[in-house]
């Protein structure tokens, strides 16, 4: 893989405008840790229960009641930076965030702004087969989450949910390293990718579990550049800050738009105020939604109820020891053990599941057979049913048996697939059914050149094309099959058809 220039005129943003710019964008991606407690509770983080159902009294902040540090979520946070190659931090700390929000009932959000746990680290962002860019992070940090405020369930007042009050999150920012509304969008699929592979984050980004928000700035073109050199960020534009996106598609239309906004204000004469928006997908436009604040506006400060976080090296290297292959390496093992495309490794490995099923398919067989059987025909029909690989009603065990029927000769590839349409239909193993039903192809050389020998007195003018010009060969060999049920060996067929015309 390379890392590819920032060269793409389509990042270069935006139709109609008059001059050439260049967008700089950087994420803050939320991740909600897998885990069954709360960050600093024994609350449940069950999704989908009744309202201030999983709500500790620390949650509520009631008097008197301390935070505890769940340890396994600070375990998944190392984890998952070392998914990201990035330096662990032996020592952080917890810092108060103070602001005040009716789903906030401390008043404050425990978070590390000046410590994090995870320091800086990078992400290969997949933009094309064989092509990536490298983003990097600057941090992740761990914080509890805010509760909900509900405003449509009445014309005069909004509810709070505290279920999510609590809730362990792992920060993840990037620096301002994302140049378009694709590569910001695979950024997000790519960490959402890497966290389902260790486990740390569901990812369901429609439940909440992963959402984004995207810092939004345009700069003339070369001053990105000159940012990357000297680090200086008065190189770059004002950036306005697009909260909670839980969509690929959304992120790539709020950035669009937003840098639409921002170019047509700055050739105008006008300035950029930094700000933070929401998106609203249904106008196409983003709009205000308070004004950027800076870390002194939240009047960060240690957390007086929690000592600093101190773990061992040697913690942090029996979690790397048990990390387990990841998508990078995953897929290049596919391509060199395989001899699949990237495309098809990539298709393959964007799934932990999808990548063990095929893994599970693949051995000791043919592997470019099997990931052509797994992602023409499995991903295919279970896309055209809404289904997911773990709800697949063919399993690996299953369609590795109709291989290896094929690779015997037992039956042919439109046999092969008329097997897969029963299983899926009715489940059962590929070689009894065969055998059952009559499946197997013809291979007797004798039925074979009989059928052609039929075929080549009823249609003794088409023999004569076919010895002048040897593709209509083709023809005879369709014939054959036609007459068979499709039953016949194509290899067998297509030897005798060429022996039969002269052309062996």
């Amino acid at each position: 893989m390379t890392e590819l220039a920032y060269k793409d005129p389509k990042a270069k943003v935006i139709a109609g405008a008059k001059d050439d710019w260049e967008l700089v964008i950087g994420m803050e991606v939320h991740a909600q840790i897998a885990s069954k407690a709360k960050l600093f509770s024994g609350a449940s983080t069950q999704f989908g229960a009744e309202p201030n159902s999983n709500v500790a009294f620390v949650d509520a902040a009631m008097p008197g009641m301390l935070p505890v540090v769940n340890d396994f979520c600070v375990e998944q946070a190392v984890r998952t930076g070392l998914g990201f190659k990035a330096k662990i931090n032996l020592m952080s700390r917890f810092d108060r965030k103070n602001y005040f929000y009716p789903d906030l009932p401390q008043g404050y959000q425990i978070s590390q702004l000046y410590h994090p746990i995870v320091g800086e680290g990078e992400i290969l962002v997949d933009m094309e087969p064989g092509v990536a860019r490298k983003v990097r992070v600057e941090r992740i940090h761990i914080e509890q989450d805010a509760g909900k405020s509900v405003h449509d369930m009445d014309p005069d007042m909004s509810f709070v949910d505290l279920n999510r009050t609590g809730v362990g999150l792992m920060e993840i920012v990037s620096f301002p390293d994302i140049r378009g509304p694709e590569e910001a969008a695979e950024y997000v699929r790519k960490i959402r990718q890497i966290v389902r592979y260790l486990g740390t984050c569901d990812g369901n980004m429609q439940e909440g579990s992963l959402r984004a928000d995207v810092n939004v700035s345009v700069c003339r073109v070369g001053a990105y550049e000159r940012f990357r050199e000297t680090g200086d960020f008065s190189h770059l534009g004002t950036r306005c800050e697009i909260k909670n996106m839980n969509s690929m598609r959304f992120i790539q239309q709020a950035i669009e738009v937003e840098a639409r906004r921002q170019i047509a204000i700055l050739e105008d004469g006008g300035s950029i105020d930094q700000e933070t928006r929401l998106y609203d997908p249904d106008k196409g436009e983003t709009r205000p939604m308070r004004s950027k604040e800076e870390a002194h506006d939240y009047r960060y400060f240690p957390c007086p109820d929690l000592l600093p976080l101190e773990i061992e090296q040697a913690w942090v290297d029996e979690i790397k020891a048990s990390l387990p292959e990841l998508p990078d390496e995953k897929k290049a093992r596919f391509v060199k053990d395989f001899g699949m495309t990237e495309y098809d490794a990539g298709v393959l490995t964007a799934e932990v599941a999808s990548a063990d099923y095929f893994e599970a398919v693949a051995k000791g067989r043919d592997g470019k057979q099997a990931a052509n059987w797994v992602i023409n025909e499995l991903f295919g029909r279970l896309n055209k049913e809404g289904l997911t690989i773990e709800t697949s009603p063919v399993s690996a065990g299953q369609l590795g048996g109709i291989l290896d029927l094929i690779a015997k000769g037992d039956i042919n590839g439109k046999i092969g697939k008329e097997l897969f349409e029963i299983i899926w239909n009715e489940g059962g193993d590929p070689a009894e059914i065969v055998e059952a039903r009559g499946m197997k192809q013809v291979t007797d050389t004798g039925a074979i050149e009989a059928a052609m020998d039929e075929i080549m007195a009823a249609n003794p003018a088409q023999v004569e094309k076919a010895k002048d010009n040897p593709k209509l060969a083709g023809w005879f060999v369709g014939q054959i099959m036609k007459a068979t049920g499709g039953k016949a060996n194509p290899k067998v067929v297509n030897e005798i058809v060429r022996k039969k015309l002269g052309q062996a």
